[in-house]
């Protein structure tokens, strides 16, 4: 496992983003950016979230990529340890019960409240 970037004197947190909507992505991107967060990737698939280095000190989740949940990929960073955020249209009724309690974002959201997720998580990690 590679060193999480956090854990590097000086180095802003690296997120991992799933997200299969480009505008969103791009949002997010900017939105990472502005407040001092760095990319660690982009992903819009299910395979590419599982196969994707884990260069990231946390991740921002679309819990739908494709048409496929996202779980079986949080389950993971959760087994690791890594921190995550949830985004979805349908809010926190759509989380499965093993992870109640984790960051949901409800879509749309403003950049200030992805921030304050971001913040929250990022000192856990």
């Amino acid at each position: 496992m590679t060193e999480r970037a956090a854990d590097e004197p000086g180095k802003s947190p690296r997120v991992l983003v799933a997200e299969d909507e480009i505008v969103v992505a791009l949002f997010i991107e900017d939105i990472l950016a502005e407040f001092g967060y760095r990319v660690a990737g982009v992903v819009s698939r299910l395979e590419d979230a599982m196969a994707h280095p884990p260069n990231y000190d946390l991740a921002v989740l679309d819990v739908h990529l494709n048409g496929q949940p996202v779980f079986d990929f949080a389950d993971r960073l959760a087994a690791q340890g890594t921190p995550f955020i949830f985004a979805t249209g349908y809010g926190e009724r759509g989380i499965p019960d093993r992870h109640r309690g984790r960051p949901v974002l409800q879509k749309p959201y403003m950049p200030e409240t992805l921030k304050r997720a971001l913040d929250e998580v990022a000192i856990t990690a």
